[in-house]
């Protein structure tokens, strides 16, 4: 009986592997920090550095960070009284998700949560616990691609500046000819070294999570 547990639990583990990456783009905060490193790769004018498995992994790892709470929590909760045979696979699921969706709640704004709710035609929900995760994880998607816009937004505007006052420059000049990404990319560059950029960027991404 018990070699029957382990099996089924060996293929519910194999099976969850498979959903990691959808789990990972659904439930965390990787879509907002991989789309803000792709803006700031953008931004630059640098399409191929970092490469893309540079910034994934970055994400990644960054995604492991604002989420260890989270993770460390649904560890306790669900998964550690699983293996101990405290409670059943249906429970340790039920107790999984609670510490997700809260980090979803907290995450997610009201128009975009009432927007799925109308759309799945559901009666106004009084709490929390009254909507459906399957409604509250398109809602998290959409405020968490609004949040990366935003703070894309941010990042490109002095870059911007520097691309107009370099083209404006060469124009003046005469050099119409010159591309301006020619000479505006090494003083991007050289503004996102002086000001330290990577650190103002993880640093406000981590905190735009709290």
């Amino acid at each position: 009986m018990n070699d029957g547990g382990n099996a089924v639990q060996l293929l519910l583990l194999i099976g969850g592997i498979t959903l990691i990456p959808a789990m990972l783009f659904c439930v965390t905060g990787f879509t907002r920090i991989l789309v803000v490193l792709g803006f700031i790769r953008t931004g630059l004018g640098t399409p191929s550095a970092p490469p893309n498995q540079v910034l994934v992994g970055i994400a990644l790892f960054l995604t492991l960070f604002v989420m260890a709470p989270t993770f460390t929590k649904v560890k306790s909760d669900a998964i550690d009284p699983l293996t101990s045979g405290k409670i059943n696979q249906a429970q340790a699921f039920d107790r999984g998700q609670k510490p997700l969706r809260e980090f979803m709640f907290k995450q997610t704004r009201t128009k975009d949560l009432a927007l799925f709710v109308k759309l799945a035609k559901l009666d106004r929900p009084k709490t929390r616990a009254d909507v459906p995760t399957y409604v509250l994880i398109p809602a998290f998607i959409i405020s968490e691609l609004k949040t990366a816009f935003q703070i894309g937004f941010l990042i490109f505007l002095p870059f911007l500046v520097i691309d107009l006052v370099v083209s404006s420059t060469l124009m003046s000049m005469g050099m119409v000819m010159l591309p301006p990404v020619f000479i505006s990319l090494p003083f991007k560059i050289l503004l996102f070294v002086l000001v330290d950029g990577w650190n103002l960027v993880t640093r406000s991404l981590v905190e735009s999570f709290h």
